[in-house]
């Protein structure tokens, strides 16, 4: 990503003004930042759905001159609230993940709905396969838009808060499963993400933005201070680093 910048009217001030940055093959790269920073304009510039400019490209290849297709099969978004059809069940919404793979007059596979079964498996959403969406609950709802985008097996996965609407278990069962892909699979992940603490567990580093600047990109341990995330999000916080992690905890004395 070179110089990559959104904005949404002319007379706007920029949602993201000139970011530069790479993530390698197999790394986790978590953006953060206040609400507006320019995390999800980011990540929508990357997957193709907002107007940028700058540069954005895959192993040297620009983005902007993919296919749809060709596109979908390297980069798998999840979006902060994406549409989704009551009337669809979990499991056909997560087939819509093999589209990339099907030909325009084609239909799914076996080994198509055998990767849709696995991937409901392993985020143990199985029994609601046959359930409509609009019957789910919203965690249930975003765990399956999760399946829906690891079935889509691109080698990029596009996060935007993938974990707001889940239980702590099932935050940490999902970011396990990224992890793993991770090592088995050499899934690169970029994510927004609100929680800092998740943030500081599971990222290799962490660039934090605000008001569409970049401030800080480093190790969590580099950026997750108590002195900057005061001066950044106006909180009172205490910063723990715990066997590689580092836990954020807020505290009272809210500065007003």
């Amino acid at each position: 990503m070179r110089g990559v910048g959104v904005r949404y009217s002319r007379k706007s001030r920029a949602a993201l003004d000139g970011y530069s940055g790479s993530v390698e093959t197999g790394e986790w790269l978590g953006l953060i930042g206040p609400n507006g920073a320019g995390k999800s304009s980011l990540l929508k510039a990357v997957v193709g759905l907002v107007d940028h400019t700058g540069e954005i490209e895959v192993d040297g290849e620009p983005l902007e001159k993919m296919g749809h297709r060709d596109r979908a099969s390297r980069v798998a978004y999840v979006a902060q609230s994406p549409l989704i059809p009551d009337d669809m069940d979990a499991h056909d919404y997560v087939l819509l993940g093999r589209t990339p793979y099907i030909g325009y007059f084609g239909s799914p596979t076996s080994a198509d709905r055998s990767i849709v079964a696995d991937v409901l498996e392993r985020l143990r959403l199985g029994e609601f396969a046959d359930r409509l969406m609009g019957e789910l609950s919203g965690g249930e709802r975003q765990r399956i838009v999760l399946a829906r985008a690891l079935a889509q097996q691109a080698p990029i996965l596009l996060l935007d808060e993938p974990t707001s609407s889940l239980d702590i278990g099932h935050q940490q069962q999902a970011l396990e499963l990224l992890t793993e892909l991770r090592s088995t699979e050499q899934l690169t992940v970029i994510s927004a993400l609100h929680d800092l603490t998740l943030a500081g567990t599971y990222t290799d580093r962490l660039t934090m933005l605000h008001q569409g600047e970049h401030v800080v990109h480093g190790s969590p341990q580099e950026v997750l201070t108590a002195e900057r995330l005061g001066e950044i999000y106006h909180v009172c916080v205490s910063v723990e680093h715990d066997d590689g992690q580092v836990i954020v905890t807020p505290r009272r004395g809210f500065p007003v």
